[in-house]
């Protein structure tokens, strides 16, 4: 019994010291202060705050956008975060029209797709089909790879080639609006390729000058992939346990961001360019739950 004592403390000792270091380093990383773009503000620090509501409150904007007749596109709505993304916008109804850009064509078995339109691409030539880009007011981009499934040039030929030419091509064709899904930590001074890329894009499309850039900076994204990428799986359950117990700015339900990024369309920011963090993403997510 007296061992059996001692084995306990010593696993209570052990499993309090592992939650004092977990603690800490999610403190550490917490999410950052604004980036210093020429036009841009981070959400947080008023934009959340400002724009916390009711669900009532949520009705009248969602009704009020969609008597303005809107359209939007989506690009990447064949990945885990446009998939969302769409059902959200449609389970929404805020736009009169809905348009899917991409390399193929997708299938989808129920009814409530029957009316999107589908503009198929080739990313390597996108100015032949600048086309598919007129006409939309809004533009929604969840388009983005990895080094390990595309190499190197290819993961830069997707997240910011493809990326920066759909976005020109969006505001040459009338877009006025442009959510960016990024990654948090995105620097374009950064020394890490991932995250110096996801930040030079970001840059590059606030240069274009959209009326209004929503610049998406979500942690790990909780949601089980239907590819397989260890480092990520083992990431997601690692932060999707933790996050059962407490919140951290390291990680976020993809449902939040799809709710976040449609919910978003509705607001009226005070800048040009904003810059939602991990922890803002969640909280005007879990403001605009339905």
């Amino acid at each position: 019994m007296k061992t059996a004592d001692i084995s306990l403390r010593k696993a209570t000792g052990i499993l309090a010291a592992v939650i004092v270091v977990i603690a800490a380093v999610l403190n550490y990383f917490d999410d950052p202060d604004s980036v210093k773009y020429t036009s841009c503000t981070r959400a947080k620090g008023g934009f959340v705050v400002a724009h916390s509501m009711a669900a009532a409150d949520m009705k009248n904007l969602e009704e009020n956008f969609r008597q303005q007749n809107k359209s939007c596109f989506i690009l990447g709505a064949s990945g885990e975060s446009g998939k969302m993304l769409l059902q959200e916008l449609l389970e929404r109804n805020i736009f009169s029209k809905i348009t899917l850009i991409g390399r193929r064509r997708l299938a989808f078995e129920d009814n409530a797709h029957e009316n999107l339109i589908q503009e198929i691409v080739d990313f390597e030539k996108l100015e032949d089909y600048a086309a598919a880009f007129q006409g939309h007011d809004v533009g929604y981009c969840c388009l983005g790879t990895t080094k390990a499934k595309a190499g190197t040039e290819g993961f830069i030929r997707v997240d910011h080639d493809y990326v920066l030419k759909s976005a020109e091509l969006a505001k040459a064709g009338g877009c006025s609006q442009f959510h960016l899904e990024s990654s948090r930590g995105a620097d374009k001074n950064s020394n890490f390729l991932y995250l110096k890329v996801k930040g030079q894009v970001e840059a590059e499309i606030e240069a274009l000058g959209f009326d209004r850039l929503a610049i998406y900076r979500p942690g790990v994204l909780l949601v089980d992939r239907q590819e397989s990428r260890p480092a990520e799986w083992l990431a997601r359950k690692f932060f999707g346990a933790f996050s059962a117990v407490c919140s951290t700015a390291m990680s976020i339900p993809i449902q939040a961001v799809a709710k976040a990024m449609a919910a978003n369309a509705l607001l009226q920011p005070e800048t040009k360019t904003e810059i939602l963090e991990n922890k803002d993403i969640a909280s005007l997510g879990k403001s605009a739950g339905k």
